[in-house]
């Protein structure tokens, strides 16, 4: 069965800016594009109103789709593009489409006045639940040769996360930044004098674990230039910083399998809310 990039589509500009990230996604992997049209049924009361009537409501979910898509072949030839209508809770639909997909795209909304963005509540229940990688996409994105940005934990280098990222980075043919960021010494929490021999050689370790970790990646890769990046601070800091000029930004999520539920890390939902880049969220282990 050949597997699918899918996008969530409702008709708003992050949805539409979604489906064109998608596009170039699915052109790039060669695979075909999948838009997924969710609605929810009307209560059997409002679909008596005049124009929230069960024909107003098929001619919207009939129409949004059927436009996306004539301006997306428009746009990339050659691309096989296809529609699914899916009725129900967007969330759970979007959860259940994604299991079949080999990515799934999402839009998220800007703020007007706030320094960030906003990831619904639909979008932030499909991350937390979806083991396959979903990207957040922000309206007014648009294409650019910036370099894919990893946020990496080097005491638990995921291979899974550590692929999507080179394979995101080769076939962009652009360079790899992997950032790592860790703890300062305690002294900074209670306002003691800095010990600049001592941030000098937990920097130069950090630097040294960072580019033991990335080795055999770097050779795997070889097409890939790997810019390592290692910084005392906070991660969301330095990522949302890292994100200003990037084409991606990819950190990941693990996965819980357990009576507490999913959930989505501290870094993670700090990067989802301020990156200004498209972010990739990958499960793993």
């Amino acid at each position: 069965m050949i597997r699918s990039v899918v996008v969530g589509l409702d008709g708003s500009a992050e949805s539409r800016a979604a489906a064109e990230w998608a596009a170039r996604e699915a052109k790039r992997r060669f695979l075909p594009l999948k838009l997924v049209h969710v609605w929810e049924p009307v209560p059997a009361p409002v679909a008596l109103a005049q124009f929230l009537g069960a024909e107003a409501q098929q001619g919207w979910s009939e129409r949004v789709p059927r436009e996306v898509i004539e301006d997306l072949k428009l746009r990339h030839s050659g691309l096989d593009v296809s529609v699914e209508q899916a009725p129900g809770r967007p969330a759970e639909v979007l959860t259940d489409v994604a299991k079949g997909a080999e990515l799934l795209v999402l839009g998220s909304r800007g703020l007007s006045g706030i320094g960030g963005f906003l990831v619904g509540s639909v979008g932030q229940a499909v991350v937390a639940h979806t083991e396959q990688p979903v990207v957040l996409v922000r309206a007014g994105e648009k294409a650019t040769g910036g370099p894919v940005v990893l946020g990496l934990d080097t005491d638990h280098p995921d291979d899974t996360l550590l692929t999507f990222a080179f394979e995101a980075a080769a076939r962009r043919v652009t360079p790899l930044r992997v950032v790592h960021v860790w703890n300062p010494p305690p002294y900074f929490a209670y306002g003691l004098p800095a010990d600049p021999e001592l941030d000098a050689a937990l920097g130069k370790q950090d630097a040294a674990t960072l580019a033991e970790v990335l080795n055999r990646w770097k050779e795997k890769y070889p097409a890939v230039e790997v810019i390592e990046v290692s910084r005392a601070g906070s991660p969301a800091v330095h990522l949302v910083d890292a994100s200003r000029d990037a084409s991606l930004v990819v950190v990941g999520r693990r996965t819980r399998r357990s009576p507490l539920g999913a959930h989505l890390g501290a870094v993670t939902h700090a990067v989802l809310h301020h990156a200004t880049a498209p972010v990739a969220v990958v499960a793993h282990d």
